[in-house]
């Protein structure tokens, strides 16, 4: 991986894509002013986060959205919206809707101050119609090839990362990304100064340029080359008054995620010139029961354990494209 500029390193962290202090939830609390002010008088400044000068208040701010800093319960984050194709000389294509849930859940560090996020995550395609969404997928009909496909749903688990009062590395997929030493920089994230409507609001995205798990040479049908180039941005809404609220171990939070990646293997594309984009709201619920019902009861066919985060560290933390050359097999070569 090349070195990355100051930018990259202040925007590397994400969902998931994509941890927080041997604190607990108690301890956490102590940080900032422990005070409460009555709602609708807080900031990004204070009084409990001082989220403009603090890497410590930063790394609790964003453990209460990744997780709960109680790690006996699990945070569920959902998303959904279109996935869509960008080709050369063409409009953009708009193929199908996509929707999951993940289920995190923070783990103190035993080293220092900090939290293991440990998370697993499921993937729907479904059939879309003028931008409504349909049944999922088990075959689709691709327009871009006129050949019916398999779907192949994303079941990630794990991906974890940590969150400390330092910015993670970027994420290793098995050693593909592996690059120089990470520099140590303060846990700052771009927060808006500006406030609207008492939300606050948070822009954290990822560009990857990494080696491709899929050699073309062995998956000439699923692989789009010897690269992978991926970018992931989440866009977060936060009410100010529950970002403030220092009695809460986690936060709720609304946005969109948004994702650019090569073809996806399933759809047979190869090296066919252009690449998949995500488009998707984002945000978390308290419980599962206010998910589709089809949506879970898919993720429990797959394995049962998709339905609840991990309960201790462990890896490798792959994305669905690495998971892809694990668990599946090349498709025969077209005559």
């Amino acid at each position: 991986m090349s070195d990355l500029s100051r930018r990259d390193l202040l925007n590397t962290i994400g969902m998931g894509a994509a941890s927080v202090a041997a604190l607990s939830a108690t301890g956490c609390a102590t940080a900032g002013s422990a005070a409460k002010k009555a709602p609708g008088n807080n900031s990004i400044t204070g009084p409990y986060l001082n989220l403009l000068e603090s890497a410590e208040d930063n790394m609790i701010a964003y453990a209460r959205l990744s997780g709960n800093l109680d790690s006996s319960k699990t945070k569920y984050g959902w998303y959904k919206g279109m996935v869509s194709a960008v080709m050369p000389d063409k409009a953009v294509t708009d193929l199908f809707m996509m929707e999951g849930f993940s289920c995190a859940r923070l783990l103190p560090k035993e080293d220092g101050p900090g939290y293991h996020k440990v998370l697993r995550e499921v993937g729907f395609y479904r059939e879309q119609r003028f931008g409504r969404s349909g049944k999922i997928m088990q075959e689709w009909r691709n327009p871009l090839t006129k050949e019916t496909v398999n779907v192949v749903p994303i079941a990630n688990d794990p991906f974890n990362f940590d969150i400390t009062p330092y910015f993670p590395e970027p994420p290793n997929y098995g050693g593909l990304n592996a690059g120089k030493p990470f520099p140590k920089i303060p846990f700052k994230l771009p927060w808006e100064k500006e406030v609207y409507n008492n939300n606050a609001r948070l822009d954290t995205r990822i560009n990857l340029y990494y080696p491709n798990a899929l050699d073309p040479e062995k998956w000439p049908r699923e692989s789009s080359g010897k690269m992978n180039r991926v970018t992931e941005i989440f866009q977060y809404n936060i009410d100010l008054d529950d970002l403030q609220d220092s009695t809460q171990t986690t936060t709720k939070y609304n946005g969109a995620w948004m994702r650019i990646t090569p073809w996806l293997p399933w759809m047979l594309m190869g090296q066919t010139p252009g690449h998949i984009v995500y488009t998707s709201y984002m945000g978390s619920v308290d419980s599962l029961d206010l998910l589709p019902e089809d949506l879970v009861l898919a993720a429990e066919a797959i394995d049962p354990k998709f339905l609840e985060a991990p309960t201790t560290v462990y890896g490798p933390s792959l994305s669905s494209l690495e998971h892809y050359a694990l668990e599946q097999t090349p498709a025969p070569v077209k005559e």
